[in-house]
């Protein structure tokens, strides 16, 4: 069925670049390339993910403060001083917010060595960008929701608020349920040992461990679905793979 292409289209599409663009590039470096490759994805990464498009310096910004403060007080979305995720989304949102507008204090270490482009940042985070983006999806679920299946209309919200839902089950999944391979002083695991659906976002406990690497799998049987996708942009001389350090 044609909504479920779309969804799953949506769902994947935005998850690869929040993990590829502002996760492993804006965040750590995981990886270079040239001027005009990073403006190719970061326009990318603004259609893709929409009405739900992530600041990758704002982005970046919080999500260095998750690392240095990791499940502590200072932790900006640590699930372990949060009664329930919706509590959790809600403050990591203010957080985000409070970056996005500048207006939050930052350690000095946390700034720098992250992409920006103005005009998409000024667009893309914009009240105006957001509700077009969700007319756009409102209107493709009204031209293709077949008669009587009027019940796929409850997957809407999910494509309006696609980012911090993605967000909102790594950091709560990631640092609650699963297994640890390293002892890293907090509470990051790896949710399940097959991460597709996540994009192996939810191996936290071997992304805690090496913040660096590329690879968010560690062991022979944990798959990080993105991590072959790098190597081929990589082989093409379109990224260049960092080494771990």
């Amino acid at each position: 069925m044609i909504i479920f292409a779309f969804f799953f289209a949506h769902w994947f599409l935005s998850l690869f670049f929040q993990t590829f663009f502002q996760h492993r590039y804006a965040s750590h470096r995981m990886f270079t390339m040239s001027k005009t490759w990073e403006r190719v994805f970061y326009f990318m990464a603004f259609i893709f993910e929409g009405a739900s498009f992530l600041n990758p310096r704002a982005y970046a910004m919080m999500h260095r403060e998750h690392h240095a403060y990791s499940d502590t007080e200072k932790d900006p979305h640590s699930p372990h001083f949060f009664t329930d995720v919706f509590q959790m989304m809600k403050a990591t949102i203010i957080t985000f917010r409070d970056h996005l507008n500048r207006t939050k204090d930052v350690d000095g270490r946390f700034p720098g060595y992250y992409p920006e482009w103005p005009i998409i940042d000024r667009i893309g985070s914009s009240i105006a960008s957001r509700l077009v983006f969700g007319a756009l999806y409102t209107w493709f679920y009204i031209e293709f929701v077949p008669a009587g299946s009027e019940w796929l209309y409850l997957l809407l919200p999910i494509h309006y608020l696609m980012g911090p839902l993605h967000g909102a089950i790594v950091n709560w999944c990631g640092h609650k349920y699963g297994y640890s391979n390293f002892d890293n002083n907090d509470k990051s695991k790896n949710t399940t040992p097959f991460d597709f659906l996540m994009l192996g976002e939810l191996f936290q406990n071997n992304h805690h461990r090496y913040p660096n690497s590329a690879n968010f799998g560690h062991k022979w049987f944990e798959v990080d679905p993105v991590y072959p996708v790098m190597k081929v942009l990589h082989y093409l001389r379109i990224i260049k793979i960092r080494k771990a350090y």
